[in-house]
């Protein structure tokens, strides 16, 4: 799927931005992973919130590549050099090498659907289908289905709605504006190189 793909290796190239703080668990354990305390220091007052959301993604995404036990939340991925987060002062970006198989896809765009509480439909008609039938329901605003002070009079539409939630894992086309991937750690051997901000057009090879 992913253009970037070697046919005979079956590896593909990954690119992610991390806090320049990873490069030292990455000497000392040989492996990154993604804990609380990093959501945390990213998304500060709504971090539980999007907490919340990984614990969904994590659950949908181990059946579909069964992550190690004791990984807590995915590694975000770009799929292009061209779209993917560029290096900053506190930051680096890895340049990975990895086997397809240890990669999770998924479209940015339905994930958006997902940090709203929405639901994500097949397609146009499945859009327009779920919107007379929420008119028909008589609901107007379909954000209270998810409200802390609401949700108990909700639970056949949240239902409807986070069973549409798998749908961010179907990619329709390949866009790299749209196309992101998760992994569930980054081993050592996987980094090809390592861009910081002041070679960010040239590579630091390991």
């Amino acid at each position: 799927m992913n253009p970037n793909r070697n046919p005979i290796s079956g590896k593909v190239t990954l690119w992610t931005r991390q806090d320049i703080r990873s490069l030292e668990e990455l000497r000392m354990n040989g492996v990154i992973r993604i804990t609380p305390r990093h959501l945390k220091e990213k998304f500060e007052e709504i971090s539980d919130y999007i907490a919340a959301l990984y614990s969904w993604f994590v659950q949908a995404a181990n059946q579909r590549v069964p992550k190690p036990a004791d990984v807590l939340f995915p590694v975000w991925c770009s799929v292009s050099e061209a779209n993917m987060l560029r290096p900053t002062e506190a930051t680096v970006v890895y340049v990975l090498e990895v086997d397809e198989s240890e990669v999770i896809y998924f479209d940015s765009v339905k994930w958006d659907y997902v940090l709203n509480h929405l639901y994500i439909p097949k397609d146009s008609d499945d859009a327009q289908t779920y919107r007379e039938e929420m008119r028909r329901r008589g609901h107007r605003d379909v954000y209270s289905f998810f409200d802390h002070k609401t949700a108990h009079f909700y639970a056949r539409e949240r239902t409807e709605i986070m069973n549409s939630w798998s749908r961010v894992f179907e990619i329709d086309q390949w866009d790299i504006f749209r196309v992101q991937a998760n992994l569930w750690e980054i081993r050592k051997e996987m980094v090809k190189s390592i861009l910081y901000q002041q070679n960010a057009d040239s590579n630091e090879h390991l």
